[in-house]
C-alpha cells in the first residue's frame, strides 16, 4: 500500500472530483478531448478567463514582496477602524460612550433578552471588556438584569425601555454612518464582499468560541482548522 495515501488530503480530492464533474457538463469542455490531457487544457483555459475577468490587483508593497494575506489582514484593521470613526461621530452628541454599547443594544432590541456570555460573544469580545460594556449599559438603565429560568447562575440581559428610547434618538445617524462605511461599492460588490466576508465568518467565529488559550491558538489553529477548509 502506498503510506502516502493515509496523510491524503481528502478536501483536495473533494475538490478535484467536483472539477471533474464540472468538465463534463461545461459547454467549454467539448473544445477539448475527454481525457486526461483535455481536463488540464480546459483548467487551464478556464484560470486564463478568470484572469480576465478578475485580474490580480495591486496593494502596497506588492512589488517587494508582501503577500496578500498581509494585505488583506491590514486593510481589514483599517476598515474596522474607519468605521469605528464613523460611529463615533453618529454618537458625538448622545450619551453612548463607545459604538459597543449601541452594538450591544442593537442585538437586544433585535434578538432579545440573553445571558451576558451570550452577549458578549456575539460582539466578539473578550469578558473582561463585555462586562464592562454591560455595566455601563446596567448603569444608564438601558438594560436590566434578570434570573434565568434555565439556569439559575446565568443573569439574563434585556433592553428597557429607556435603551430603546436611546436607541432610536440615535439610529438616524447609525444609520447614515453604517451606509458610509460600504463607501462607493455598487450593489453587486456589495453583495460579492458580504459571500466572501461570510466565509470569513464561518471560518474564523467557531475559532473564537472554542475560547483557545492564547500561547496555543496561532497551533492550534494551523493544526486543526486552516487544513481542512475548502
Amino acid at each position: 500500500m502506498n503510506t502516502n495515501f493515509i496523510g491524503m488530503n481528502y478536501t483536495l480530492l473533494k475538490e478535484v472530483v467536483q472539477l471533474l464533474e464540472e468538465f463534463e457538463v461545461s459547454e467549454t469542455s467539448k473544445n477539448h478531448s475527454q481525457d486526461l490531457e483535455g481536463f488540464k487544457g480546459w483548467i487551464a483555459d478556464s484560470f486564463i478567463q478568470d484572469e480576465k475577468k478578475y485580474p490580480e490587483p495591486e496593494w502596497e508593497n506588492k512589488a517587494n514582496g508582501r503577500t496578500p494575506e498581509s494585505a488583506i489582514s491590514t486593510m481589514l484593521v483599517h476598515m474596522s477602524r474607519y468605521a469605528k470613526m464613523y460611529s463615533k461621530s453618529a454618537i458625538s452628541d448622545s450619551s453612548f460612550s463607545t459604538q459597543e454599547d449601541f452594538i450591544y443594544l442593537i442585538n437586544l432590541n433585535a434578538l432579545g433578552a440573553m445571558s451576558k456570555i451570550e452577549l458578549i460573544k456575539k460582539n466578539i469580545q473578550d469578558k473582561p471588556t463585555g462586562m464592562q460594556i454591560i455595566g455601563r449599559l446596567i448603569k444608564q438603565g438601558w438594560v436590566v438584569q434578570s434570573k434565568s429560568d434555565n439556569d439559575k447562575r446565568s443573569k439574563l440581559i434585556s433592553i428597557t425601555e429607556k435603551g430603546r428610547e436611546a436607541l432610536d434618538a440615535q439610529m438616524g445617524k447609525i444609520r447614515h454612518a453604517t451606509s458610509i462605511v460600504s463607501g462607493n461599492l455598487n450593489y453587486m460588490e456589495k453583495m460579492e464582499l458580504i459571500r466572501i466576508l461570510n466565509k470569513l465568518e464561518d471560518f474564523h467565529n467557531p475559532i473564537f468560541n472554542s475560547n483557545i488559550s492564547v500561547p496555543e491558538l496561532l497551533d492550534e489553529v494551523n493544526n486543526n482548522y486552516l487544513q481542512i477548509q475548502n
